[in-house]
């Protein structure tokens, strides 16, 4: 019985990490402690730590073979970069006016960070998978998408950072990303070679890794802004407003996208690898670049949700979608 449920809620996206998330939240709501102090060991260094790994693991799983293999088909990957990294913040800049308040304002700075973030790697395959699209370029795309994203986001954040508050020091956060992100990376890319076949061996096993710190991330984060009060005036009306937002904002890439395919002639498989991999934004590279573009900001855990959420939603909402393509196809 309880394997039909979990086998139900994973078909729709729900698995036990979206649970943990939720757990993580409640447990800096109710036991913040842990996640603000600083000896004998703090929980946010480690964190620090643990986004190098991640990034590592990351450029070990990186071919660059593959990567070179799936350069042929350009006028997809223009569509689907455009659309990860120009036609997603351009939306959410023209809601702007609409945030008024300070609070507003914040919650609008993490909605925009999570529109300049790149695409997520494995649901992104998964789902192009599940509709029966093209697989190989879902994977090309996702890949290269992260790798922009690591100056793309930084670029459009630190823009309205500076506009805004005028304490975004573009130097220092280029420095730390080079050192905590880009280093890591490329040693692993390097790697490939020699030690790939550990990263596709033991790839569950790093899955968890890449999960549990994210989890500690999302803990940290929100434990500062509980002890803060920041999310004080946030009303569950807003927070309902927000998801359907959210929601709303997928829903618009992936029918501008759908379009745009259709317009430059793309076939069924290629169009639904545009529209799954442009619409999808990563949670994982949001929290962990958030421990770099965000440094000592109380207010993380507020630009973080609507993240959390769209997350959520990308995944119930891309699952359906995935199932229907394929239903087509059977």
């Amino acid at each position: 019985m309880l394997k039909k449920i979990q086998t139900s809620l994973s078909r729709i996206g729900l698995d036990w990490f979206l649970g943990a998330i939720i757990l993580m939240v409640l447990a800096a709501y109710y036991f913040p402690a842990p996640g603000l102090m600083q000896e004998p060991i703090s929980l946010e260094e480690l964190a620090n730590y643990g986004v190098s790994g991640i990034f590592f693991f990351y450029g070990l799983k990186l071919s660059t073979d593959k990567l070179k293999q799936g350069l042929s088909n350009w006028k997809m990957h223009i569509v689907i970069q455009a659309t990860t990294f120009v036609l997603f913040p351009l939306l959410v800049l023209l809601i702007k006016p609409l945030f008024t308040s300070a609070e507003g304002e914040t919650l609008w700075l993490g909605i925009f960070y999570l529109a300049a973030l790149p695409s997520t790697v494995s649901s992104s395959v998964v789902m192009v998978s599940m509709a029966n699209g093209n697989i190989p370029a879902a994977i090309f795309n996702a890949s290269i998408s992260s790798l922009i994203g690591l100056f793309m986001t930084p670029l459009w954040v630190g823009f309205f950072m500076v506009a805004d508050t005028e304490s975004f020091d573009s130097l220092s956060i280029i420095i730390k990303l080079c050192v905590q992100v880009l280093l890591p990376l490329v040693l692993g890319m390097l790697l490939n070679r020699r030690l790939g076949w550990f990263a596709d061996k033991y790839k569950n096993a790093l899955k968890i890794f890449d999960q549990s710190v994210i989890l500690v991330i999302i803990y940290t984060s929100f434990c500062k802004s509980f002890a803060l009060n920041l999310f004080k005036g946030l009303s569950l009306q807003e927070l309902v407003l927000l998801m359907v937002g959210l929601l709303a904002l997928f829903f618009i890439v992936i029918a501008l996208t759908n379009a745009i395919g259709k317009l430059l002639g793309f076939n069924r498989a290629d169009n639904i690898t545009v529209m799954f991999c442009g619409s999808k934004k990563s949670l994982v590279h949001g929290t962990v670049m958030s421990k770099v573009l965000f440094t000592q900001n109380a207010m993380v855990g507020i630009i973080l949700l609507p993240l959390m959420i769209y997350h959520a939603l990308q995944l119930i909402a891309a699952s359906i979608m995935a199932q229907k393509f394929a239903r087509k196809t059977d």
